[in-house]
């Protein structure tokens, strides 16, 4: 949660000697959002180069009460809104999301996953923080997320590629541990759909087990028939939702797949509150998949995201245990009691 990775993400910020590259969904106009922002002006007026990428959709509630106006004009910190709405170059598209949660600090520290900078994901006094999934990466995988973001900052602002992709921004990396790590976009700039295609070939390659989060389930249909027919062959084939979820007519969608799943032997789980927002995969105890995309149509084709496939053994049995704490805080789905369920 943020309880955890926000006072490590704010550490790094104020460690920044050169550089930071922070690019988020949500940023709130609350204590964690003005935290955050504070931090960045901090190091912007100590000469360090600072940019910061918003989604416009995701932060429209910063946007009109003014969070971003406060800090316009710090020499040294940039920020700029992800929109495709933009009338003086004749795009309309008000339904591409730049959903990416990226920090990167003098290009050797950075940090991703599913949480937003708002309050709701830390422990307040009258509730309890959103459940995510937030990683701290060190080695040449920063370099991945690096281009990302830079890639991202250029689309918007057209700024000089020499100066975006000058030395300081790629030093040199050694390898710190021994994770192997793939970084996975997709975006709708291209046909390829790569999330979805990386998902799908986990799916039909697993042999033994399938454990995934979500906060949305909508899937795509080839990714549904993935799950059955992988539960079929005889994989364990594990599920965990909300049982609550923050966007009610999502949680419908959902709820109108589980019974061709369970039928077909997939297991799902609703967790019980506090609000369930980590997207995770684990395949056979092995190989995981975490980032930003959730398993919904939304984020599988129409967002931009990215997403982190990870060969190690320490970090599976970690995200293994986190999923199966989950589990122990949610309600099974009984196919018959489905089926019979009141109207």
């Amino acid at each position: 949660t943020g309880d955890e990775a926000f006072p490590a993400m704010l550490e790094a910020i104020r460690s920044a000697t050169n550089h930071i590259h922070l690019q988020c969904f949500i940023i709130g106009n609350d204590p964690v959002g003005r935290a955050f922002m504070d931090a960045l002006a901090e190091r912007a007026e100590a000469g360090v180069q600072v940019r910061v990428l918003f989604d416009r959709f995701g932060s429209t509630q910063a946007v009109l009460s003014g969070l971003f106006r406060r800090y316009r004009n710090i020499p040294g910190l940039h920020i700029q809104g992800w929109s495709m709405a933009r009338l003086l170059k004749r795009q309309f598209q008000v339904n591409l999301r730049n959903h990416r949660k990226t920090l990167v600090v003098d290009g050797k520290t950075a940090f991703m996953g599913g949480i937003n900078l708002q309050e709701k994901h830390r422990t307040r006094p009258f509730a309890p923080a959103i459940r995510d999934y937030h990683v701290r990466l060190r080695g040449p995988i920063v370099h991945e997320l690096q281009y990302t973001f830079l890639s991202d900052w250029y689309y918007i602002t057209e700024e000089s590629p020499r100066e975006l992709l000058k030395a300081a921004h790629f030093p040199t990396i050694e390898w710190t541990g021994h994770a192997l790590i793939r970084l996975v976009n997709g975006s709708p700039a291209t046909e390829l759909d790569e999330i979805c295609d990386a998902l799908f070939s986990m799916i039909t390659l697993a042999e033994k087990s399938i454990l995934a989060s979500t906060p949305y389930f909508i899937p795509s249909s080839d990714i549904i028939r993935a799950l059955r027919i992988a539960a079929l062959r005889g994989v364990d084939v594990r599920i965990i939702v909300p049982r609550n979820s923050n966007h009610f007519y999502a949680g419908l969608a959902g709820r109108a797949l589980y019974e061709e799943l369970l039928d077909a032997g997939v297991r799902i789980y609703e967790r019980h509150p506090p609000f369930l927002h980590g997207k995770a995969m684990l395949i056979d105890d092995t190989v995981a998949m975490m980032g930003t995309a959730n398993l919904d149509i939304r984020s599988l084709r129409l967002n931009y995201e990215t997403n982190l496939a990870i060969y190690d053994p320490g970090f599976a049995n970690q995200i293994k245990e986190v999923l199966l704490d989950e589990i122990s805080h949610s309600e099974p789905i009984d196919l018959n009691a489905w089926r019979n369920r009141p109207e």
